[in-house]
C-alpha cells in the first residue's frame, strides 16, 4: 500500500548555526529542532540524561501515604503482597518493588493473575485468598485504578490496599477506595511528568522507601528493570523516561544479574543493548509468559539466585515466544482467509472459534497495519466471544463502540486499543454497525496512512559515520523514533532478491555509481500494485542502519516506502 509523505521542513541556515553551537552536524541539529529541542539549555539536556534529571519521588501524590504505609508494615513485620499485571510493565514492576522490599527486610511475596482465568485488574477471589494467607497489604503495580468493587470489598474486610498505577482515573467516580494512590495522571496530581509508565511509578515508590531508609545508593541499580518496562509499554522516550532508559542500558551487556544475562543469552543479545533490542527481543519473551502461560515465569527468572535456574526459566520463555510467534501466524492467517473482502470493509471484524485469547490482540494489530482499517478479532467460546481492537491513525477507537454499546457484554479501552466480550450471535451486527458508524468518518486521504519524512538527504551524505552521528538520539521509541529520511534519483541495479518468501533486498547505485543495500521487510506485500524493475528510478524512504556480520561492518537503508516512475 502506498504511503502519504510527510516531509518535514527546515531552515537550513538555523540548524547550520544550532549545529556549530551544539558540536554537531546541521542534519543532526535540524532533527533536534524539529523534535522541539530547539533551545541550546532543553537540545543539551536531551542529548546527555543523567540521574539528576529524574524527578523527587515526593512530588506524586499521595507518595508520602504510600511510603508511611509501607515502612509500618516492615517496622510491625506485616506481610505484604505485591499484585501485578501480567505485562512486561506490571512484571518488572512487581520485581522492583519486591526487590526494594527485600532491601528493607519485608515479608512479600506477589501475585500476578492469570489472564484466562481472572483477566486484567484486581479481583476479589485472589484478595480473599490473600488476606486467608496471612496478607495484610496489597501494592498494586500498573493496575487498580478502576478496581472499585475489589477495593471496596478490600475495605470492608480489613485489607489495606495502596495502588501504583498510570492509567486514567474514572472521570466520574474518582479514585477507588485506597489506603493511598500513586499515579501520575489521577486528578490533583502536579507531577511534572504524567508519562511514566507502571514499572516507572513502582521505581518512583522504591526510591522514597529507600531514601528514607538512607538507602538511595541503591536506587541505580533498579534502572534497568525499570527501563525494559518502560520500552515494553511504549511510553514516551522524552523527559524522565529518557533518563531511566539511558542510564538503564547503559552497562546492560556487563550485567552481573543472573536473570538479565540468561535472558539476553537466549534473545541473542550479547555484544550490545539498544531500545530496539528491548523492545524486539526481550520484551517480546517476557510478554510471551502471560500471553501463552502464567506471567509469575517473569518473576521467577528475574528473582533466580542461581545462573542455571535463571536459564532454564529464559529457555521456557523463549519456547513461550516461538508458540506465541506460530499461534499469533495461523490466527492471522485463518482472519485473512475467512474474512470477506477486508479491503473493502471501513471496520474489519474477524472472530473464529477457539482462537487463543492470548494473542488476538497482536493478530489485531497485524491485520490494522496491513490494511489500515481499525480491526476487531474475536476469539468465541460456548457462545461467548472476547476480543481486542486496535485502531489506525487519529480514528478514535473508544467513540466508535460507545456507538453500539448495547451489543456488548462489556467493553473498555481508549482511542487506540481497546477490549470487549460480546455474544456471538451480536458479532453480525457489531460489523453492520461498525462499518456503518466509520463510513462516514473515515475517507478518502483518511484510508491512506502517513508515513512522516523527517529531512531529505542526499545519497553522496550516506556513511557509515552518519550512523554514528545520529546515536546522540539514542535510546529511541515512542515520540522519538529513529529518523525517516528521503533519497531521490536512485537507481535499480538488479531485480529485487526475494528473501525468505516475503522480505526484499533491493542493490541500489546513484547518479555518482555509488552503491547501496535495502532490505525491506514484508516487501513482498508491501509492494503490492507496484514493481520495482532493473533500471527503474526510484525515491526512497528509509531508516539507516548500520549491518554487523562475521566482524564486518556496512551500511544498509531499511525501506520504509518507495515512489518509482512507473
Amino acid at each position: 500500500m502506498q504511503k502519504r509523505w510527510v516531509i518535514q521542513k527546515h531552515d537550513h541556515t538555523r540548524a547550520a548555526e544550532f549545529g556549530r553551537v551544539l558540536g554537531l552536524s546541521p542534519l543532526c541539529a535540524a532533527l533536534l529542532i524539529a523534535r522541539g529541542f530547539d533551545m541550546e539549555d532543553s537540545a543539551r539536556a536531551f542529548l546527555s540524561p543523567k540521574l539528576e534529571d529524574l524527578h523527587d519521588p515526593a512530588l506524586l501524590k499521595g507518595m508520602s501515604q504510600a511510603v508511611d504505609r509501607i515502612q509500618k508494615a516492615i517496622n510491625d513485620g506485616e506481610k505484604i503482597l505485591v499484585w501485578g499485571d501480567y505485562d512486561v510493565d506490571g512484571t518488572t514492576g512487581t520485581v522492583v518493588l519486591r526487590r526494594a522490599f527485600r532491601a528493607m527486610g519485608a515479608q512479600t511475596g506477589y501475585h500476578i493473575p492469570n489472564r484466562f482465568t481472572e483477566g486484567y485488574g484486581i479481583n476479589i477471589p485472589a484478595l480473599e485468598q490473600a488476606k486467608a494467607d496471612g496478607y495484610s497489604l496489597v501494592i498494586s503495580v500498573d493496575c487498580g485504578i478502576r478496581s472499585f468493587e475489589p477495593l471496596e470489598w478490600a475495605l470492608a474486610n480489613g485489607l489495606d490496599v495502596i495502588v501504583t498505577d498510570h492509567h486514567l482515573s474514572d472521570e466520574v467516580r474518582g479514585n477507588p477506595p485506597a489506603v493511598a494512590v500513586v499515579n501520575p495522571n489521577q486528578p490533583g496530581c502536579e507531577y511534572p511528568d504524567k508519562h511514566l509508565a507502571g514499572v516507572g511509578v513502582a521505581f518512583k515508590v522504591a526510591h522514597e522507601l529507600l531514601r528514607r531508609n538512607g538507602r538511595e545508593d541503591l536506587v541505580n541499580s533498579f534502572l534497568k528493570i525499570a527501563a525494559i518496562g518502560t520500552i515494553a509499554d511504549i511510553m514516551k522516550l522524552t523527559g524522565e523516561n529518557r533518563a531511566i532508559v539511558s542510564l538503564g542500558l547503559k552497562d546492560l551487556p556487563n550485567t552481573k544479574h543472573y536473570g538479565l544475562k540468561a535472558l539476553m543469552e537466549v534473545s541473542d543479545c550479547r555484544s550490545e543493548m539498544t531500545s530496539y533490542h528491548i523492545g524486539f527481543r526481550i520484551a517480546p519473551r517476557i510478554n510471551a509468559a502471560g500471553r501463552m502461560d502464567v506471567a509469575r515465569q517473569v518473576v521467577e527468572l528475574f528473582e533466580a539466585e542461581d545462573f542455571m535456574v535463571a536459564r532454564r526459566h529464559a529457555e521456557i520463555l523463549d519456547s513461550r515466544n516461538r508458540e506465541r510467534q506460530q499461534v499469533q501466524q495461523q490466527i492471522t492467517e485463518l482472519a485473512l482467509l475467512g474474512g470477506e473482502d477486508l479491503d473493502r470493509q471501513s471496520f474489519i471484524v474477524v472472530a473464529g472459534e477457539g482462537w487463543h485469547k492470548g494473542v488476538i490482540g497482536l493478530a489485531a494489530s497485524r491485520l490494522a497495519e496491513q490494511f489500515f482499517r481499525p480491526t476487531i478479532v474475536l476469539s468465541i467460546e460456548n457462545g461467548i466471544a472476547h476480543g481486542s481492537a486496535r485502531s489506525v491513525g487519529e480514528f478514535h477507537l473508544l467513540n466508535a463502540l460507545e456507538s453500539c454499546s448495547e451489543l456488548f457484554e462489556q467493553f473498555g479501552g481508549h482511542a487506540a486499543a481497546a477490549g470487549m466480550k460480546i455474544k456471538s450471535e451480536n458479532i453480525d451486527k457489531l460489523r453492520e454497525r461498525l462499518n456503518e458508524h466509520t463510513a462516514g468518518i473515515l475517507t478518502g486521504q483518511d484510508l491512506i496512512p502517513t508515513l512522516k519524512i523527517d529531512a531529505h538527504v542526499s545519497s553522496a551524505s550516506l556513511d557509515l559515520k552518519l550512523i554514528d552521528e545520529l546515536k546522540v538520539f539514542e535510546p529511541f521509541g515512542a515520540a522519538n523514533p529513529k529518523p525517516v529520511f528521503v533519497t531521490k534519483e536512485l537507481t535499480v541495479e538488479f531485480e529485487p532478491t526475494v528473501m525468505k518468501e516475503k522480505h526484499l533486498k533491493i542493490y541500489l547505485r546513484d547518479r555518482a555509481g555509488k552503491r547501496f543495500e535495502a532490505v525491506w521487510w514484508d516487501g513482498v506485500r508491501k509492494i503490492t500494485g507496484r514493481t520495482l524493475n532493473r533500471r527503474n528510478s526510484i525515491e526512497l524512504a528509509y531508516v539507516l542502519e548500520a549491518n554487523e556480520w562475521q566482524g564486518n561492518r556496512r551500511l544498509q537503508l531499511v525501506v520504509e516506502d518507495v515512489r518509482t516512475d512507473n
